[in-house]
């Protein structure tokens, strides 16, 4: 469905997806096997587009496992993503973006909102807001050329945020938001913690209660 004009334009940023077949093995297909992201932005009256991850629903000789495996969150994939917003806004007209960001998605939403002077606001949903820390949390190895949101605070101070927790979430746990949220010395940075929702679960009723609220700013 193609959204009506608007002024500002909702952009939901798809997670990893299905990245890997095995906790060794690539898959061969990174789309993601649970239409969570989708259906939020179905359901979502607000005016919004529903942005996949590099490779996910298509093939070309592009694609290969590196791109949603080491190289998730490398500058390759935020230039895809970048220039997907751009034709975005010359095809529908908007002046800026509202970014919402699933898992993996929420690193690359801020980090674009870092780069862009158009992104009024950016929320999150079970989102890994740092790879870093995500990555030592769990004991996994580095990923290559991974960009990291708090490299660019300061930008990001100024940016309304909202990240929403799964209690039960144990991919992405609340006190890896916390940490984020240290680092910042920002008046309009909200975390919610949603008792009932795990990484995938629970979320689409969350989503029905907060997709409409402000981000309240101190």
């Amino acid at each position: 469905m193609q959204p009506p004009i608007t002024s500002r334009l909702r952009v939901y940023v798809e997670g990893d997806g299905y990245a890997w077949a095995t906790a060794t093995q690539p898959s061969l297909d990174p789309s993601p096997r649970q239409l969570l992201v989708a259906k939020l932005a179905f359901n979502d009256p607000t005016p919004n587009v529903y942005l996949a991850r590099p490779c996910q629903f298509i093939s070309a000789p592009s694609c290969s496992p590196e791109l949603w495996t080491d190289r998730r969150f490398s500058p390759e994939v935020l230039r895809s993503l970048d220039n997907a917003l751009t034709l975005i806004k010359a095809r529908h007209g908007n002046h800026d973006f509202d970014l919402v960001g699933y898992s993996g998605g929420a690193a690359l939403a801020l980090l674009l909102a870092a780069q862009r002077d158009d992104i009024e606001q950016v929320q999150t949903i079970a989102g890994n807001l740092s790879p870093a820390n995500w990555i030592e949390h769990h004991g996994l190895r580095s990923l290559d050329n991974a960009l990291e949101p708090i490299g660019f605070k300061d930008r990001l101070a100024r940016l309304p945020q909202r990240h929403l927790s799964g209690k039960e979430d144990r991919v992405v746990p609340t006190s890896l938001l916390q940490t984020y949220y240290e680092q910042f010395d920002s008046v309009c940075f909200q975390i919610v913690v949603i008792d009932e929702a795990s990484h995938t679960e629970g979320w689409e009723r969350a989503w029905r209660q907060w997709q409409a609220r402000p981000i309240v700013c101190l």
